[in-house]
């Protein structure tokens, strides 16, 4: 089979590495992924109506929640929370995107202030209006400042917003329990958004919670929350969850229900009520019960031992002694001691302890889980994804209200993303089931055997459901969905998710031997072209490879001997790798690896010279590498303290580097002298960018801030080409499915056809188009940054080669938020010589991290120079 003849840039793409897919696969690790780590809140905004103190109070509670605050694990959907996009971390101080969690949503909307500010800035527009009829508050309702807030307002419009268009999702049970929420009164409903906006599985003290300016009456608002109410019986859906028996018990709606749970009736044994202590509580219950421990963990540990293993002696008649303080903290369990202890739960230790803890804390809530499950599907179905934050509640209202320009498109809020009530309930438990599946074999360390043949059972549960609705997807792909609907759409499908257990499942089989299945599973995976395109490259790699070193001793012989047997099977290998390179969704990142085991079978298959393929022409050059040297400035630091000093000698003796003033540290960032800015301090990089302005170069330290802005001119109209679903609001930057490997196939022809204008020659033309459109503007257009002058950006891009160019935009295209990140420092230019170049800048502690020696492979291979540049101190300054 021979190849289709392409230009030499098409295979010049990202080569040499073996990198991660994109985070909106949602499977964008391979098989093994670090344990996963508890990730701090960010963006948390207060009301400016809350004092300082209050706010720095509820601040401290929030960190005391997540040293152990009490109650079950965080939803499933939050745990298993998939970042969107942007580069790795590695990359936050290297130039790159700093890693962030945002929804597709969010990332599509501008960027906005998120602070107090600017939410005391939207309540003063809403006093403002308190006359008037805001169109979107829910049932016209006036504004009345401190009676309502930025939090219920952004809930409002989520839950409104999907009961006027989506009801058809929710049944009679809990459409009841929307009404009955809109019915809470103001304070109601602001305490329960701002519990469902916090550690939303745990326990929350009441004396602790902080919203005075907002609640005046808490412990009415709190008896509002806990307050029965009855449902309706609710017509029965079917269930259809491969992968689950039954339905986790705290998600299911019974017969009654209340929006939180009181302490008081929900926790009965120390198990539960022992997180509920801080640290010195905990101490102090401790020392009382003598028992040993140095830390949180310990202590609990040791009170948990103590009271398993000590009988009680009769507890409910005796009192461990009379001080003061036992009196008091047992006396003041609002009366509950008695109920207790006439119950049996008196008998033991352990309802001693658990007493003991209750009145220490006082009376404790959390948001009851049901309930709580089924705000989350809402907030699934509003925001179109499983992930959302206490930004994406509230950057939408404030998107609305800041004064900005965005581009023209068509909104299209589509109402069948799900298209029954079933189809979302099985996508819940598809999450669910993908959350079990990556907990066994990513989460808890080394994989058991037993743990591989639980994922195993899983797959086997799931695979023929989704043939069965592989089957549907491709049926309403040929003769429904038009203009590219279905890709977005089918992000939402349960196949969407069983796709991704279905490619574990080939791993754990690859686990156990079980090659030929595992084969069978990577050709039908490759048969269907409508889930996780991204991933097709590494299922040509592995079929291939399983073609080349199993498959001969697995299959019929049909008469060949066993030499015979092999080449027949290498030259299947070979095809595979020849469909995985003329693959138009197999992306140019995985063409390496197909190059060179296409090259190793067919010197293996003694196929003549003259009939192999060549890629001699994607053969990457290295990188000019560079020396500039400068005066590097060190900042004397004072001798620390002697209680410092004291608390590091541990740690610091025969470390081998010290810490004596004037020592680098690894990581930190340099100061440097600039030649031509009369020796002022500044940064590695611009002292390295003056190096090249005095060799003639122009140039920028942009950290691919050049990149993205000349993709957002040049790709304008294609960035906001009608495609369904994709714009869900009037105020977003770019489309929905940008970050995701959706955007690239949708667009398919709209952007090859761009590609070719701009490898023609006509960026300029395009280029000037477009900013002479939306300068004035200054439109709203993601990653352009309309700081750069029209005068440099013309200049850029006559100097880049079109083909050059073309390539770097098709990469953005296909990867745009993977490739944020890692784009080399400066960006350089000579008109006189009409080139345009790349440098890295390095200092003496710096290493290339992945993501950069990924874009030195692409720029380099598609022609641009790159240089690699070493930043040497010739001279050290103290000062």
């Amino acid at each position: 089979m021979v190849l289709n003849i392409q230009s030499p840039a098409s295979h010049n793409q990202m080569l040499g590495q073996r990198i991660s897919h994109p985070a909106s696969t949602k499977f964008h690790q391979d098989f093994e992924i670090p344990a996963a780590k508890r990730r701090k809140r960010v963006g948390s905004s207060e009301s400016l109506s809350l004092l300082q103190k209050e706010e720095e109070e509820e601040e401290e509670e929030e960190e005391e929640e997540e040293e152990g605050y009490g109650g079950s694990p965080a939803p499933i959907s939050r745990l298993n929370e998939i970042k969107d996009s942007e580069a790795e971390s590695e990359d936050e101080d290297e130039g790159g995107v700093p890693h962030s969690s945002q929804t597709e949503l969010e990332s599509a909307l501008p960027p906005v202030k998120t602070d107090k500010e600017a939410i005391a800035e939207y309540e003063a527009t809403r006093a403002a209006e308190a006359g008037l009829n805001f169109k979107d508050r829910p049932g016209q309702r006036k504004w009345v400042q401190g009676k309502s807030s930025i939090y219920v307002d952004a809930f409002f419009l989520a839950l409104e917003t999907v009961l006027d268009e989506e009801s058809h999702l929710f049944d009679e049970a809990e459409t009841a329990v929307f009404q009955q929420w809109k019915d809470l009164s103001y304070e109601g409903q602001y305490l329960y958004v701002r519990l469902f906006l916090r550690k939303t599985a745990a326990w929350h003290r009441i004396n602790r919670l902080k919203y005075y300016g907002d609640i005046a009456d808490l412990s009415t608002a709190v008896d509002e929350l806990l307050q029965v109410h009855s449902l309706p019986a609710a017509t029965v859906t079917e269930r259809i969850a491969p992968g689950e028996a039954e339905p986790p018990e705290d998600t299911v709606l019974r017969d009654s229900f209340t929006f939180a749970d009181s302490s008081m009736d929900h926790i009965d044994t120390l198990e539960e009520a022992s997180p509920l202590l801080l640290l010195e509580e905990l101490k102090t219950l401790a020392k009382e019960a003598k028992v040993p421990g140095k830390n949180k963990r310990e202590l609990l540990q040791a009170l948990r031992r103590t009271s398993q293993h000590q009988g009680g002696l009769g507890w409910s008649g005796l009192k461990r002694s009379d001080t003061e303080e036992s009196v008091k903290s047992e006396k003041s369990v609002d009366g509950n001691e008695e109920a207790g202890l006439s119950n049996g739960l008196g008998t033991n230790r352990d309802s001693h302890f658990v007493r003991k803890i209750l009145a220490i804390t006082g009376p404790c809530i959390r948001l009851s889980s049901a309930v709580l499950k089924l705000f989350e599907r809402v907030h699934l179905v509003f925001y179109r994804s499983t992930e959302w934050t206490e930004k994406s509640l509230t950057t939408i209202i404030l998107a609305r209200i800041s004064r900005r320009n965005f581009p023209e498109y068509i909104v299209s809020r589509s109402n069948n993303i799900f298209p029954s009530r079933s189809a979302l309930l099985e996508f819940e438990a598809s999450i669910r089931t993908q959350f079990a599946v990556d907990t066994i074999l990513e989460f808890n360390g080394t994989v058991t055997k037993d743990g591989l043949q639980k994922v195993k059972c899983i797959f086997e549960e799931v695979y023929p459901r989704w043939l069965t609705i592989l089957a549907d997807e491709q049926r309403k792909e040929d003769r429904i969905y038009e203009s590219g609907e279905g890709a977005y759409l089918r992000r939402f499908s349960p196949a969407w998710v069983y796709t991704r257990i279905v490619h574990k499942g080939t791993s754990v089989l690859g686990r156990f031997k079980e090659h030929k299945r595992e084969h069978q599973l990577l050709c039908e995976l490759l048969d269907q072209h409508l889930f996780h395109a991204a991933r097709r490259g590494a299922w040509y790699q592995r079929r291939a490879l399983l073609e080349e070193h199993y498959m001969h001793a697995l299959s019929p012989h049909d008469g060949r001997d066993e030499e015979t047997q092999k080449k027949h099977w290498k030259r299947i290998a070979l095809r595979t790798c020849e469909d995985g390179l003329q693959d138009r969704d197999c992306h140019l990142i995985y063409h390496h690896d197909l190059q060179k085991r296409i090259a190793k079978l067919e010197r293996q298959l003694h196929i003549p010279k003259r009939l192999q393929h060549d890629f001699g022409h994607v053969r990457l050059a290295k990188p000019l590498e560079r020396h500039v040297q400068g005066t590097r400035v060190e900042k004397t630091r004072p001798p620390p303290s002697r209680n410092n000093n004291n608390a590091r000698r541990g740690s610091s003796s025969g470390s081998g580097t010290g810490d004596a003033a004037g020592t680098s540290r690894r990581g930190a960032k340099t100061i440097w002298l600039d030649p031509l800015e009369d020796d002022g301090e500044c940064s590695v990089e611009a002292m390295c960018l003056s190096f090249y302005r005095s060799q003639g170069w122009k140039g920028y330290h942009s950290e691919g801030g050049i990149i993205r802005t000349l993709f957002g001119h040049l790709f304008h109209d294609v960035l906001f080409t009608y495609v369904p679903n994709v714009f869900q609001t009037a105020f977003q930057t770019c489309p929905l499915d940008l970050h995701t490997d959706a955007f690239y196939p949708s667009r398919f022809s709209e952007i090859h056809a761009r590609l070719n204008a701009v490898s023609n020659g006509e960026a300029a033309g395009i280029l000037k188009r477009v900013y002479a459109t939306n300068k004035e503007k200054q439109t709203c257009v993601v990653g352009v940054d309309w700081g750069f002058a029209l005068a440099d950006l013309v200049e850029i891009v006559e100097c880049f080669a079109g083909e050059a160019l073309s390539t770097v935009c098709k990469v953005m295209a296909q990867e745009y938020g993977q490739r944020g990140g890692g784009i080399p420092d400066l960006f350089l230019w000579d008109k006189g010589r009409g080139e345009v170049m790349f440098a890295e800048v390095k200092s003496e502690n710096d290493r290339l991290s992945e993501t950069q020696r990924v874009w030195i492979d692409v720029l380099s291979g598609a022609g641009v120079k790159v240089e690699l540049c070493n930043a040497v101190a010739k001279e050290v300054v103290l000062r």
